[in-house]
């Protein structure tokens, strides 16, 4: 499937909690690329939690315009907590993403309105102890420079916050260079610019990367982490 541009994702899952009339709501977060994978993480929660009432789902797996969206009420009355968790997640534009709310029943029957609330707000706690990031289509690129012309490479990624991966110094500088696809063009055409064309650069590979905070995630072609590079 073809992904979307900029797609939100969960990097690392989290959990959070809260209590409703003595009913305790506890929210998993986790990333999942298949429906089986999403099922094995829920059969894990109701192990972890087997004295529970209630181990309501939803789920949004794909990275295309048209991901497989599931959620589940689990004994809750109909349309009071899969869907809303669902709408939740919906709501963060979040892709590959699992979210389990697991229900202590408190003694105090809380109403149709009050069930929405409490696992809409259990999935926003759980995604505030979790790790979401954006990923991005980008490009690498090794790009051989005179010494002479290496200040004003170094200038343009600066500028533009680019992340540079290495360095390599014999008779030339080769710099590798990770290019947001969308500022491909505009960044050659300016390379080319403030070096008279003396700079070379070859396309190396497309690639799907994220960041968060100082950090570079590159991903595999399947979605999982390639690798993470502080800057």
């Amino acid at each position: 499937m073809e992904q979307i541009p900029n797609c939100r994702i969960v990097l690392e899952g989290g959990t959070g909690q809260i209590e409703e009339k003595k009913s305790k709501f506890i929210a998993s977060i986790f990333p999942v690329r298949t429906e089986e994978e999403a099922a094995k993480l829920i059969e894990q929660i109701r192990k972890k939690y087997w004295d529970a009432r209630h181990h309501c789902t939803a789920y949004i797996i794909g990275e295309s315009k048209n991901p497989i969206m599931h959620c589940n009420d689990d004994g809750e009355p109909a349309q009071t907590a899969g869907r809303p968790m669902l709408d939740i997640l919906l709501g963060q534009k979040l892709h590959n993403v699992l979210a389990i709310v697991t229900r202590y029943f408190g003694g105090t029957l809380l109403g149709t309105g009050g069930l929405v609330r409490a696992y809409s707000s259990a999935v926003q706690e759980g995604l505030k102890n979790s790790i979401l990031v954006e990923k991005y289509k980008g490009i690498l690129y090794d790009i051989k420079t005179d010494y002479s012309d290496l200040g004003k490479l170094s200038y343009l990624c600066g500028q533009r916050k680019l992340f540079i991966l290495k360095t390599e110094y014999t008779e030339s500088v080769m710099t590798r260079v990770l290019l947001p696809k969308m500022q491909e063009q505009e960044f050659l055409k300016k390379l080319a610019e403030v070096t008279n064309a003396r700079a070379i650069a070859e396309k190396i590979q497309d690639i799907v990367y994220a960041l968060y905070q100082e950090e570079l995630i590159l991903f595999k072609e399947n979605g999982s982490v390639s690798c993470r590079i502080h800057s």
